[in-house]
């Protein structure tokens, strides 16, 4: 590890002078958010680093994935990830440079966006790593891939850029290494061996009924009463039919029926999300789903048998062991001991996995901490830590600094553990 350690200084030894640069970009990046398979402006950004640090850049993979190349002799290839999309959420942080965006989404609604789970930044750390590595081809050997990933947030995009030839037209990697932001003190990292983040299943469903006048409910099979039993009912299946030693949530998301308070309609709209992982356990959870909803709708005498449609899947992340523990050595001879963290599985879900499986590779996911340490300090002394917005609330925004470099440090340094002098 020695070489590489001493890599990893050569390498970073011009990322002080980097960052007002890679500051810049973040803030660009989050004032212009796309949704998942729009990311057309931040493709067209990131492909353009790539070429100006002399990568040879692929536009269009997937839709709008990018794919460079750098190779700077022999030894192993390292592809290196970073996701583009955006959420429909409107951003309530109140910062400067906060989003004011709207975009049309894939059914045609129009949607405020915003970068509320972070992969601005991942943009940005991509970037910093890829140029700060092509500027220092000296002390390093291989190839290096970046792969800015469009649609993680709807399940998407790694498929797509697979089914587009990904394995085909480029080099095979020996490792698979992404990151994310999370919540967590700034200037910390954290990953462990196995599963790293869960399996997920979005499904709609829709219940029928039988529409009425608000007056006369006995004319009517009541599609809101149906779906409120359907809701109460799914909680009992974590709390009653998974192990305490098993893990999975399963959260409603999307309620909807009616249009009027004086009117009984005819359907009612339920939208959730199943996380798990363990195999068994998902299957178990899926098939109670089935279970629960066709037996409150027989219940009611509903006239026709629920709809129960897949939304997206994403598959359990695991990572590789012998990788994950040689990343994790790197990350404690670079960073300081009190800077390394071992978490268990996260309950949020990637389709980052899908490139390891895919190529059938080693691949290894670790978090960024993005939370101001003090902030986080005082909440967890109070036992607050919950208060604090997370990925996917409105008012998420990492703390720009040390969030920023150590996130370009952390890729720098795993890409070495590969590719650096030994």
């Amino acid at each position: 590890m020695a070489g590489s350690r001493t890599s990893a200084s050569a390498v970073l030894g011009d990322l002080r002078t980097l960052l007002p640069d890679l500051e810049a970009l973040y803030k660009d990046i989050h004032s212009h958010p796309e949704l998942s398979m729009q990311e057309t402006r931040t493709s067209g950004i990131a492909a353009e680093r790539l070429r100006n640090a002399g990568y040879e850049v692929t536009m269009g993979v997937g839709k709008t994935g990018v794919v460079g190349l750098l190779r700077n002799g022999e030894g192993p290839t390292v592809m290196l990830r970073a996701d583009m999309d955006a959420l429909p959420i409107a951003e309530a942080t109140g910062l400067p440079y906060a989003s004011k965006s709207t975009a049309t989404d894939a059914q045609g609604n129009v949607v405020p966006v915003g970068h509320m789970c972070g992969h601005d930044i991942h943009i940005a750390w991509l970037v910093g790593a890829a140029t700060l590595l092509s500027q220092a081809r000296n002390t390093w050997s291989g190839t290096l891939m970046a792969v800015f990933q469009p649609g993680e947030e709807t399940a998407q995009g790694a498929r797509a850029m697979i089914d587009d030839g990904l394995l085909d037209r480029f080099p095979t990697p020996d490792v698979v290494l992404g990151q994310h932001v999370m919540l967590g003190p700034a200037g910390t990292v954290a990953g462990s061996a196995g599963p790293i983040t869960s399996a997920a299943d979005s499904l709609e469903i829709r219940l029928f009924g039988r529409g009425a006048h608000g007056s006369m409910p006995q004319a009517s099979i009541d599609p809101v009463v149906m779906a409120a039993s359907v809701v109460l009912r799914l909680q009992t299946i974590v709390s009653r039919e998974v192990a305490a030693t098993d893990a999975a949530v399963l959260t409603v998301g999307v309620l909807q029926a009616g249009t009027k308070e004086n009117v009984i309609p005819d359907e009612a709209v339920i939208r959730l999300n199943v996380r798990t992982f363990d195999p068994g356990v998902r299957k178990h959870v899926l098939e109670a789903i089935e279970r629960i909803v066709d037996a409150e709708a027989a219940a009611s005498g509903a006239p026709r048998k629920p709809e129960i449609t897949p939304l997206d899947r994403y598959p359990l992340n695991v990572n590789d062991e012998a990788a994950s523990n040689r990343i994790a050595e790197a990350f404690r001879s670079h960073f300081s001991p009190e800077r390394v963290k071992h978490t268990g599985p996260a309950p949020a879900s990637e389709d980052f996995g899908c490139f390891g499986t895919a190529w059938q590779v080693p691949s290894v996911f670790w978090f960024v901490g993005g939370t101001d340490p003090e902030i986080y300090a005082k909440a967890k002394a109070a036992g607050k830590l919950n208060e604090l917005p997370v990925n996917h609330s409105p008012q998420f925004a990492p703390v720009l600094h040390p969030t920023l470099e150590t996130g370009v440090e952390a890729m720098v340094v795993g890409t070495l553990a590969w590719l650096g002098a030994t």
